[in-house]
């Protein structure tokens, strides 16, 4: 997929959220981003004949949060979902560690190698980076009024994350290099 069609899938529903929110306020906000991830999980399916399971299991929270700040008329739930997602994708990561496993390797290997040692720590650093959002948010959420925490969700999360990304590049491209030295058995 191109990467213009790429980022409209994936930032779309977010801004989507955004200016809904600023034009109807929380609820026509949650409403529009529900309808939104739909969309994106549509056209990425019509695209690419697969849905990737971060957007899945995102759009599934989506949906069941966005519902219930809907039905109970409250906007906690969909503050709540960036906690739990966050914290789900960190335990996630560091559970599978605990278990032998380097969910960021299973899906990266195919587009670039590293040493296991060097998988465990990038595990280690991306579990508890998300870890460490979803409390940034609980304590953004309780401290902020909803415009403020709104503008943390679009304008502060994905920064981070993309900031977090290449502080981290340093580290894998010396560990590629370290792998592609090795002599082959």
């Amino acid at each position: 997929m191109k990467t213009p069609i790429k980022l409209a899938i994936e930032l779309g529903p977010l801004l989507a959220f955004f200016a809904a929110n600023w034009l109807g306020g929380v609820f026509v906000g949650t409403a529009v981003f529900m309808v939104a991830v739909t969309l994106a999980l549509i056209a990425s399916w019509l695209l690419t004949h697969r849905l990737a399971p971060v957007p899945l299991v995102s759009a599934g929270f989506v949906a069941v949060f966005g519902a219930l700040t809907l039905w109970l008329h409250d906007q906690t739930f969909i503050q709540v979902k960036v906690t739990l997602i966050n914290v789900m994708f960190g335990a996630t990561l560091l559970g599978g560690l605990a278990f032998g496993r380097s969910y960021i390797k299973l899906v990266m290997d195919t587009a670039m190698h590293m040493p296991d040692a060097a998988w465990r720590t990038l595990t280690i650093r991306w579990g508890l980076f998300f870890l460490a959002l979803a409390l940034l948010n609980e304590v953004l959420r309780q401290a902020l009024t909803w415009d403020q925490w709104l503008n943390f969700k679009v304008f502060g999360i994905l920064p981070l994350t993309f900031l977090f990304a290449i502080a981290n590049a340093p580290f894998m491209a010396k560990h590629m290099a370290e792998d592609q030295t090795k002599p082959l058995s």
